[in-house]
């Protein structure tokens, strides 16, 4: 892996010299794309030096040991040895880990999407708890978050929600919370204190960007419309409110949480390019499984990924066998145990599949 630390060095050396070139100053959309590529392969080559740093470490202390036989120096090499080689391994795997093909969609902000599945007014209800929790999570984060639509519920909560969330990496964390979210607890309107079991899906999407997807004209049908509140209340006295039909996909998005027209068919574009993009995403990773005749990380929303069981304060991820019993902190957004684990699984199917190959 020494090769690869080289390679690292001439990258990230490389890459420094074009942030600075006057053209790519010019044209944001490349310096922003160069600049997180810059941050990664900084990122990359710090766990790089570090592992040729103790290899180094380790190499000479084995040398010494063919040499030296004063009993007290051999005892001393092998104690270093005993803290070295351990730490020597925990690097290999990290860089190991960090050399694998990058997915340069997980460096992209995130389109959150959370809509109420079976359970009626108490899945409305836990969309608006799920969407508080990942509101939370941003916050805790650093990120910023900015919401594009809300239909709200009959008797409160969201039908459906959706945020844009933007910093660093956001789609990289994200992008596994795609799926269904079980919640098992006692409603506030039963009677007769039974356990009700509600669900709600959660999509996110990686942002995409005007030039990722070219959308013509002529494939759109847009309409316009009085945005409405609870209960079919007008909120506005104006036809806000925008529909964009991709007439070619059929897909759908609207946007009212703008008073402006303007501003909402500015949103609603934004994440109709978003679905788009991620349904590229998505065929393309269907053809790569079918020739591997696997569906493993497809993400497949279809799938009950979580369950939140409210009486026992327990929170299982079904994916990885994970359960804490800590439901009250995952809920206001302390989803680190979470988040991080499944991203530790996914790195280690990687490395197994690309040991294997």
């Amino acid at each position: 892996m020494k090769a690869n630390v080289i390679t690292l060095r001439g990258k990230y050396a490389k890459l420094g010299e074009s942030l600075s070139d006057p053209a790519v100053l010019n044209d944001q959309n490349e310096y922003r794309k160069l600049t997180r590529e810059h941050s990664r392969v900084r990122k990359q080559l710090e766990i790089g030096e570090k592992w040729l740093e103790l290899t180094e470490q380790v190499a000479d202390n084995r040398e010494l040991l063919k040499s030296e036989s004063d009993p007290d120096m051999v005892e001393m090499i092998n104690d270093e040895l005993s803290t070295l080689e351990p730490a020597l391994e925990q690097a290999t795997e990290s860089l190991e880990a960090a050399l694998l093909p990058h997915d340069p969609n997980d460096d992209r902000d995130a389109i959150l999407e959370v809509r109420a599945g079976t359970g009626g007014d108490e899945a409305a209800l836990f969309a608006e708890e799920v969407s508080r929790m990942y509101l939370r999570y941003a916050e805790k984060q650093g990120w910023k978050t900015e919401m594009i639509d809300v239909t709200e519920g009959t008797s409160g909560g969201f039908k459906e929600v959706i945020y844009a969330v933007r910093g660093e990496g956001a789609f990289g964390m994200l992008r596994w919370e795609s799926g269904v979210h079980r919640v098992q607890r006692v409603p506030a309107t039963e009677s007769q204190g039974r356990i009700h079991t509600s669900a709600v899906t959660v999509a996110v999407l990686p942002e995409a960007e005007e030039v990722d997807i070219d959308i013509r004209t002529e494939d759109l049908r847009i309409d316009v419309y009085r945005a409405q509140g609870p209960g079919g209340q007008s909120v506005n006295t104006t036809d806000s409110a925008v529909r964009i039909t991709h007439v070619p996909t059929g897909v759908v998005v609207q946007c009212q949480d703008e008073k402006s027209q303007h501003k909402n068919k500015a949103k609603a574009m934004n994440v109709l390019r978003s679905r788009l993009l991620e349904k590229a995403i998505m065929e393309h990773e269907a053809e790569i499984a079918a020739e591997r005749k696997s569906q493993v990380g497809t993400g497949d929303r279809s799938a009950k990924i979580r369950t939140y069981n409210f009486p026992q304060s327990r929170v299982t991820d079904h994916r990885i066998g994970l359960t804490l019993h800590s439901l009250d902190a995952i809920m206001a957004g302390d989803l680190d145990d979470v988040v991080n684990a499944i991203l530790a699984h996914r790195r280690e199917e990687a490395l197994e599949a690309t040991r294997s190959d």
